[in-house]
């Protein structure tokens, strides 16, 4: 499905996916990386879930550090900061639902990635890791696509 084009790049994006514990964090460590000082950028789920080691782990292979984020639910986000956000980025099913519930009272664009949950694969450290990475480098990607203007931007 092609996204229409954009008059303007947001200032302020939310990610959001089921517990906030993988996914989202990722992505918005991926993309704070890539535009530190020019867009608000943070995370949030539908339920609160505990931090994942592997996506510590693969973050950290980036040179990434998300060990201090706390998972955090959208209706903890907006009692602690508000829910201004010019785009939120919606990468599972409940995020996605939950965004369109909170959107009809939000002036905000919602865009929904598909974003497979690693947490569920089977073996050994090495092929859950590998997992993690296949999420993390479709993330970067996207993130690039989306956000990356006129050249290429570093990590």
């Amino acid at each position: 499905m092609a996204e229409a084009p954009r008059t303007r790049q947001p200032q302020a994006v939310l990610f959001a996916c089921g517990q906030n514990s993988v996914r989202s964090p990722m992505a918005a460590s991926l993309l704070h990386h890539m535009f530190p000082r020019e867009l608000y950028v943070r995370s949030a789920g539908v339920k609160k879930g505990e931090l994942d080691p592997f996506a510590v782990a693969v973050m950290a292979e980036l040179g990434q550090d998300i060990s201090t984020h706390k998972p955090t639910t959208f209706e903890e986000l907006e009692d602690w900061e508000g829910l201004n956000f010019d785009l939120i980025i919606t990468l599972s099913p409940e995020a996605h639902h939950k965004a369109l519930e909170l959107t009809r009272t939000l002036a905000a664009d919602i865009e929904y990635w598909p974003t497979p949950d690693p947490t569920d694969t089977a073996g050994n450290r090495e092929q859950k890791l590998a997992a993690y990475r296949e999420v993390s480098d479709g993330l970067y990607a996207r993130i690039r696509k989306r956000f990356v203007k006129g050249g290429p931007a570093g990590l």
